[in-house]
């Protein structure tokens, strides 16, 4: 399984993914999930994926090829990022549907998901999750975070830290405790973990961090969280218990 997410605030943009993945319990390697382009002088951009191997691989591949063979529709030739978004959808159903064919088998799933995110010229730096289906959304004032992959166990720190305002090195270090969670509860995801920071209208992606297992400063976040949060929890009011009443049977 995978974990990715992106952070989208005024500052800018974070960028976090785990390496693990998983074809079974006996066979676990690593792969990146963060893949950046080499792209014209005002833009950059980035790309988290999540799913079939195969799928997320070819669609890689195929977005630099149409690059470096200047074809009418790539990375260097859209003018926004939603373009782009919209073209990495084409390529990600153009890709699936080729390995379900080649594939035969019923059982084969070849879906995969992807984050396209980045700046284009003066546009605002943003975040566009795409999906299998090969449509896409993008972040809001509201929530200004995207995930794909195993989601559910790193939702909560970022519902309650991310905001819009929320300063960029407080969203880079609010991601890495949401993998943390993640990989706390599901053994699918795993280190290293990569983060990219980008800040609003550098274009340069100059903060990129690859946390291994044995990482200091990730075992000493691991640590401080747990402690800190077993000691508000252990802080919190207990309820009454001179209010508790009988629970009677039912007829």
């Amino acid at each position: 399984m995978t974990y990715c997410i992106a952070v989208s605030v005024d500052e800018g943009l974070v960028l976090t993914s785990d390496s693990r993945t998983n074809a079974g319990i006996d066979n676990v390697s690593i792969y990146s999930k963060m893949h950046v382009f080499a792209t014209s002088t005002n833009r950059k951009l980035v790309l988290l994926s999540a799913g079939n191997l195969a799928t997320t691989q070819a669609v890689v591949e195929q977005l630099r090829r149409d690059k470096r063979e200047n074809t009418l529709v790539n990375i260097n030739s859209v003018q926004y990022l939603s373009e782009a978004a919209d073209y990495l959808g084409t390529v990600s159903l153009e890709k699936q549907k080729r390995h379900k064919e080649n594939e035969g088998q019923s059982s084969f799933n070849p879906t995969a998901t992807f984050i396209i995110a980045g700046q284009i010229g003066d546009e605002a730096p943003a975040a566009y999750l795409v999906y299998s289906e090969g449509n896409s959304i993008t972040t809001s004032r509201q929530t200004p975070y995207l995930q794909i992959g195993e989601s559910k166990y790193g939702k909560p720190v970022l519902d309650r830290f991310v905001k819009m305002t929320t300063p960029l090195d407080e969203a880079g270090l609010c991601s890495l405790i949401s993998m943390d969670s993640t990989i706390r509860s599901n053994a699918s995801v795993g280190t290293p973990v990569e983060m990219l920071v980008y800040r609003r209208d550098t274009l340069s992606f100059d903060e990129y961090y690859c946390f291994e297992a044995d990482d200091e400063y990730l075992l000493l976040l691991k640590r401080r969280w747990h402690e800190e949060l077993r000691a508000a929890f252990i802080a919190l009011p207990h309820y009454d218990r001179s209010l508790a009443k009988p629970l009677r049977d039912g007829l």
